[in-house]
């Protein structure tokens, strides 16, 4: 137990030196060298726990994806509607903290990759927003059946259009254009037009 114990934590050393890389410097940074160097361990090491570089990035996004995760079952905490829990998600993905702008930065290398080699992890990458994206939709749609959204409104693409623009809004948080307060305040407005009873959709 106590050896199997060991290598995880030796993975978890490494990927989490490669999740440090890919937020201060991007992925472009992180060869197999550098990912050792920043890990304290041999290139040998790191070689002999990921095999190839794909295996490294994968682990690596698997747990970034954890990370957001536990963050998420934070932020949620108590709350039980619909809306407190479609907030909470979308609020806790905003880089508001240092938490969050070092998960939204480490997500962005990752796309940055993807985008400069298109098969470069792709399938596997897009995988967690498509997980994310069906969950808001559920939420969505308790919340329609509560009868606290429109019946008109498609509840599948508001889901992917605040997932799209929170995304967004990280971006331009990160890039200085608004601050986080003013992120949240616009996140809310589109949920208080989302939010209505009465809308039919149109």
């Amino acid at each position: 137990m106590t050896a199997k114990v060991d290598h995880e934590e030796r993975r978890r050393q490494i990927a989490e030196a490669l999740l440090r890389i890919a937020d201060t410097q991007g992925l472009q940074a992180a060869s197999m060298r550098a990912v050792a160097t920043e890990a304290g361990v041999s290139l040998r090491l790191v070689q002999y726990y990921f095999t190839t570089k794909e295996g490294l990035l994968l682990d690596a996004l698997a747990r970034l994806g954890t990370q957001l995760q536990a963050r998420m079952e934070r932020w949620i905490g108590g709350a039980r509607a619909p809306r407190e829990v479609v907030t909470a998600i979308l609020s806790c993905i905003l880089p508001t903290d240092a938490e969050s702008r070092r998960i939204t930065r480490t997500y962005a290398a990752y796309y940055a990759l993807v985008l400069g080699d298109p098969e470069a992890l792709e399938q596997r990458a897009a995988q967690p927003p498509a997980v994310l994206e069906g969950f808001l939709a559920k939420q969505l749609r308790a919340a329609q059946e509560a009868g606290e959204i429109g019946p008109g409104r498609d509840t599948g693409m508001a889901a992917a259009g605040l997932l799209a623009m929170v995304n967004g809004l990280g971006s331009s948080v990160l890039g200085g254009q608004r601050g986080g307060e003013e992120a949240l305040a616009v996140l809310t407005h589109h949920l208080d037009e989302l939010f209505r009873p009465s809308d039919g959709g149109g």
